[in-house]
């Protein structure tokens, strides 16, 4: 039997726009995302090498200027799309991405780079505009997989990027990441344009821009301090100094926003338990996820005898340029090469999508916050599990698929998790928020990871440190009151 396509409103072209094409074109958003953010890690390297910078410059400009800038930019964009129209502001953001993609793909040098990295950095923004349009366009019954779908290629296309980002700069070049990025973003426009029917308009308001330039103060200091703490030391008047001004620029911003008439974010809607629960879990998974996306990597391409007056540079996942040697520590690892790593983690990363699918089920029978609960569970044995079992290659892999199965399940709940706490008018600032959740929990547990382990605790205290990270969320969601 053909699907009825009347349950969705005209697209672009004037047609009824069928359910499938929408999903379909909200997946190649937001793979146009996923893929290429990963696609990027294994570059630092070959940017060091061709652009004669350092690797600082060439950390900043592969991960750091983009998390800085889709930090501040994600929470703003969900908001804009809440009242302008979230097909029509999701159009706006792949066209900024394009640019940023192919200004990176020509740059001259590792200056011009960075900025155009920061210009890409508005595509976290896609995530929760995609979210919230899976809730808008599909039918009722078809919306679960359509979240557990889109949130779960996010992961799943870690590993495939990682592989393909491997492969393109042992054989080609670095600029074609960006190539084949800029074919991903066309493509994703497209797609929107043609499938992607408009929403309901939002409630009119004038823009937030007090509390926007507040809150972009507080994000940079916060993540300015997690990036630099390892370079300049966590104790550094510079970092500590950073952290007071996040501190007190956040506390402003809840003031301002309980003053709005028009608030970027709804301190009410944002303090109700159901969304805590929802930003808290991202956080903890965020942790959880880049710890052991980090640590699995590195502790693969380390020589299987450390080399004690060398030392195996240790970046954190977001391009923060912790530059830390190993050397010395004892730490032996696979001596593997880049897509040699890539593709320890592929097994784990295949797994994240049908996991994400069974989350669906799973929230029907037992409901909605199990699914949350159960992939932070998971997540926890699997950190648990690397933790006292990471000497061989196989025994990794194993250990990860477990992670993986957990972070399909978390993946998928999220986006629905806030989707049911928040009303439709505010759907997109609140997907932002959490997807800005669960960056902020990365980028603080991939540098406390890299921190543990060159400190002298090792791989195995920082597995322990991530399987921590995942209890601790999974029990303030298991505890937080009815799942309905």
């Amino acid at each position: 039997m053909k699907e009825a396509p009347a349950q969705v409103p005209a697209g672009a072209t004037g047609r009824a726009a069928r359910p499938a094409h929408v999903l379909f074109a909200l997946v190649v958003v937001v793979l146009s995302y996923g893929l290429p953010q990963t696609m990027l890690v294994p570059t630092i390297g070959a940017l060091q090498r061709e652009l004669h910078t350092s690797a600082a410059a060439a950390s900043w400009a592969v991960l750091s200027s983009t998390l800085l800038a889709s930090a501040v930019l994600t929470p703003v964009v969900g908001r804009l799309g809440d009242r302008f129209g979230k097909r029509r502001v999701l159009l706006v953001c792949l066209g900024v991405y394009l640019v940023g993609t192919v200004g990176a793909a020509v740059a001259p040098g590792v200056g011009v780079l960075i900025g155009f990295r920061a210009v890409q950095g508005i595509s976290l923004a896609l995530l929760p505009l995609s979210f919230a349009l899976v809730r808008e366009l599909l039918p009722p019954a078809r919306a679960p997989f359509g979240l557990a779908l889109t949130a779960g290629l996010v992961g799943g296309a870690a590993g495939a990027g990682l592989l393909l980002g491997g492969v393109l700069v042992d054989y080609a070049s670095w600029r074609w990441i960006f190539v084949v990025g800029s074919l991903l973003v066309v493509a994703a426009g497209l797609l929107t344009w043609v499938y992607v029917p408009a929403d309901r308009p939002g409630v009119p308001g004038r823009p937030d821009l007090a509390g926007a330039l507040v809150l972009t103060v507080g994000l940079v200091a916060l993540l300015l301090g997690i990036t630099e703490g390892p370079t300049w030391g966590w104790s550094s008047v510079g970092v500590l100094g950073l952290f007071g001004l996040a501190v007190a620029a956040l506390l402003g911003f809840v003031a301002v926003e309980r003053r709005a008439a028009d608030p970027l974010i709804d301190m009410g809607l944002l303090g109700s338990r159901p969304l805590l629960v929802a930003h808290l879990g991202a956080l903890a998974l965020g942790g959880n996820q880049f710890i052991c996306y980090v640590l699995v990597p590195r502790l693969a391409e380390l020589p299987r005898a450390a080399d004690p007056g060398g030392g195996f540079g240790l970046s954190g996942g977001f391009g923060l340029s912790s530059g830390f040697g190993l050397g010395g520590f004892g730490l032996g690892g696979f001596g593997l090469s880049v897509t040699g790593a890539a593709l320890v983690l592929l097994p784990g990363t295949l797994l994240t999508l049908p996991a994400s699918w069974l989350a669906a089920s799973l929230e029907r029978r037992l409901g909605s916050r199990i699914p949350l609960v159960a992939g932070l569970a998971l997540a926890a044995v699997g950190g648990a599990l690397l933790a006292v079992w990471h000497g061989e290659v196989v025994q990794v892999v194993l250990c990860y698929l477990v992670c993986s199965v957990g972070y399909g399940f978390a993946m998928a709940a999220l986006p629905r998790l806030v989707n049911q706490a928040s009303p439709s008018e505010h759907s997109g600032s609140a997907n932002g928020v959490n997807t800005v959740a669960r960056v902020l929990g990365g980028a603080l547990g991939s540098q406390l990871g890299a921190a543990v382990v060159v400190g002298g605790g090792g791989f195995g205290a920082a597995f322990w440190l991530a399987a921590g990270v995942a209890a601790v969320g999974g029990w303030l969601a298991l505890c937080a009151g009815p799942s309905r």
